[in-house]
């Protein structure tokens, strides 16, 4: 049978010089497949960038060592990342870059002011569009291609809301936002919760995804002797907040959803953040997820750092479009984009699985405070 085999193969290798034909074409044929990754690879944000491009170069290595075959073809992934800066213009521009470089499916944007604009590049291009952003609009725009792998602001503004009022107790809140698409969604979600739970909202400001200076508005907000300050933004800003916070003698707690529950803000904090912030973040502890443990080890021992937020949401990203081609058995986004529907599948951080508008179906969330310097878990789905 071998020696048949052998046979076989000489021959068809001979036949192969006759006609002028590589060894290759009696292999099974292969084919290359780029998905394009963006997000923010430089600027104050390119710590959540490359933490997501981490996270999806995991998965597309892990998926090219099964040695996939979709469509009678082994399956080669290649990973294309561009930097959009956090920016929605430079997020239109990748959009079309990524679009005309023909692409089989785009993870991101990270930035929910990103996302929306450059999910209308996506929609007219029928490509599946797999995202971590968080504003509601995301998927309320009546696109078909869109997909949030994560809670959105909706589910995880009213958790931290309910905690605010439940837990901690809290009556007179000050919110403060970025005014980004992201910060002030979250914001108004956080608010909207607040007031239908009884709480009064005493103070309403707003800072930018770039301020650093925020004594004013703190002086401002401390006059009114509020319980809780909610911040609508990321780390960089609520880092600073929370030790602007302490040098004020301000004993309202800081709140915040996501953008505020990384390793990052208690390093820019200076440890103020310490007792002092309660975050909610979509999805449960990823170590107690029951392949997150071995998902940090990992990404730990392949990039040298330690995960910050999203890049198992990443990773199940790049599964989640996998699973899309496998259950049509093409590549090709037309074929593939409504088996999206259908994909279900245990991924790392948990049941991966979209509803008719692209959300994430029974999405977990967990509230966390600081104790010196790390995540504590408090409460949680």
């Amino acid at each position: 049978m071998i020696v048949l085999h052998t046979r076989r193969f000489a021959l068809g290798i001979a036949l192969a010089s006759v006609l002028g034909l590589p060894a290759a074409a009696f292999a099974q044929a292969e084919q290359t497949v780029t998905i394009g990754h963006a997000g923010p690879l430089t600027g104050g944000a390119a710590h959540w960038g490359k933490d997501n491009d981490n996270g999806a170069r995991l998965a597309v290595e892990d998926l090219n060592k099964q040695g996939l075959v979709i469509g009678g073809k082994k399956i080669k992934f290649v990973l294309q990342s561009e930097d959009d800066q956090a920016d929605p213009k430079q997020a239109m521009l990748v959009a079309n870059k990524l679009t005309d470089m023909g692409v089989k499916g785009v993870l991101g944007h990270f930035n929910s002011g990103a996302a929306i604009p450059a999910s209308a590049v996506y929609s007219r291009a029928g490509l599946p569009n797999v995202s971590t952003a968080t504003n509601p609009t995301f998927t309320r725009q009546g696109y078909d291609n869109v997909f949030r792998i994560l809670a959105s602001d909706d589910d995880v503004g009213a958790a931290i809301a309910n905690f605010t009022v439940k837990d901690l107790k809290a009556r007179k809140i000050a919110v403060i936002d970025d005014r980004t698409a992201y910060g002030q969604g979250a914001a108004e979600v956080f608010t909207r919760g607040v007031k239908a739970l009884g709480g009064t909202v005493v103070a309403q400001e707003f800072g930018s995804d770039k301020a650093t200076d925020f004594m004013a508005i703190l002086t401002s907000i401390k006059a009114k002797q509020p319980d809780v300050v909610f911040y609508g933004g990321m780390d960089a800003q609520g880092g600073l907040i929370a030790r602007q916070m302490k040098q004020l003698g301000i004993t309202a707690k800081l709140l915040g959803t996501d953008g505020l529950c990384t390793n990052e803000v208690a390093k820019i904090s200076g440890g103020a953040v310490d007792g002092l912030l309660y975050c909610t973040r979509g999805g449960k502890e990823i170590e107690k997820t029951p392949r997150g443990a071995e998902f940090e080890q990992r990404y730990k021992a392949r990039f040298g750092v330690e995960v910050l937020t999203y890049a198992p949401y990443l990773y199940d990203a790049m599964m989640a479009l996998a699973a899309g081609m496998r259950e049509a058995n093409s590549v090709e986004p037309a074929a593939y984009l409504p088996a999206m529907r259908k994909v279900k599948f245990e991924g790392v951080t948990g049941t991966i699985g979209f509803d008719a508008k692209g959300n994430l179906q029974k999405p977990d969330f967990t509230v966390f405070t600081y104790k010196d310097g790390k995540r504590v878990r408090v409460a949680g789905s």
